[in-house]
């Protein structure tokens, strides 16, 4: 059942919310290329800029939604391992397809931010 994506209740908004982050979108680029599991600390190395609670924050979130399957060993410490469902690699085209537009484009988009900083009074 679709939802209206105007209504602040909307699941569909809500999702969208969700996958719209530049942490999951890197994310599921990092496990998709990796075909396979990934360990918390591989992950974290190959997205600079993360921080661990955000890391650890997006992960859990892909876990809920189905996303992401998580795997621990029974080691001190625990290994977790991280590997991309079905369902994330399905996401993985739509977003490389956005990540694709954004790079393409943002050359065009940061003078736009140039000229709206030059042209607006006041900013």
């Amino acid at each position: 059942m679709r939802g209206d994506l105007f209504s602040p209740e909307c699941p569909t908004r809500k999702l969208l919310d969700r996958i719209g982050t530049k942490w999951m979108s890197m994310a599921v680029k990092v496990l998709a290329e990796e075909a396979g599991e990934l360990r918390f600390s591989e992950l974290r190395r190959r997205m600079p800029g993360v921080s661990q609670k955000m890391l650890s924050v997006t992960l859990q979130g892909m876990v809920k939604d189905g996303l992401v399957g998580r795997r621990v060993e029974p080691v001190v410490p625990p290994r977790v391992f991280y590997r991309l469902t079905p369902l994330g690699l399905s996401l993985d085209e739509p977003l490389a397809a956005l990540r694709e537009w954004a790079e393409e484009h943002m050359v065009e988009i940061d003078h736009a931010n140039q000229r709206y900083t030059q042209d607006a009074p006041g900013v």
